[in-house]
């Protein structure tokens, strides 16, 4: 048995889980999230929580059972409380602005930078260094953060770029010099 799988889903107060054609709707007070299950496991409500079952025991029917509760489990999360990912700016003269619902990014290229913010992703700024990437599908906001990092990577040897916050960085010593040349 899946030690993962076979943990019930405990749905909070205010939201609620629709199963109908394999296909699990979650609706909460942030808003409303929609998931297709594969046709090897079973999506059943029962009384305050989801129960996932698999139907067989092969292995893609194990990997399933797992990976399909875990989904139903974040967006009960996502309706419920909402997802966040924070990335910190490091760099001299590197900093965020927010117009509208976008991001403008000075990055140290020639040009600024603007992320066009996509449906159901909210961006909040802490002073111009840290940005606040919040969302209901844990997924999205992920993907949303990496793409915003990817703009800038932090590098090796100042450690400049855009960074999650709490990521540590490994520096890398420069050139040796002309020590111990003859």
């Amino acid at each position: 048995m899946s030690r993962i799988g076979k943990l019930p889903v405990t749905i909070p107060e205010k939201v609620t889980v629709e199963v109908a054609d394999s296909v699990v709707r979650v609706k909460g007070p942030k808003g409303e999230l929609e998931q297709r299950v594969l046709p090897v496991v079973e999506v059943k409500v029962e009384g305050g929580s989801v129960i996932v079952e698999r139907n067989g025991e092969t292995k893609p029917h194990r990997a399933a059972h797992g990976l399909t509760r875990t989904l139903v489990a974040n967006m009960v999360e996502g309706v419920s409380k909402g997802f966040r990912k924070s990335l910190e700016i490091q760099g001299v003269g590197y900093r965020a602005a927010k117009a509208g619902n976008n991001l403008n990014l000075t990055l140290g290229y020639s040009h600024p930078v603007s992320y066009v913010a996509p449906d159901g992703i909210a961006f909040a700024l802490e002073g111009t260094t840290k940005i606040h990437v919040e969302g209901i599908d844990k997924q999205r906001v992920g993907q949303v953060a990496a793409e915003i990092r990817d703009l800038r990577p932090p590098e090796p040897y100042k450690g400049k770029g855009i960074r999650y916050e709490g990521e540590i960085v490994r520096k890398k010593l420069g050139k040796a010099g002309k020590a111990g040349k003859k």
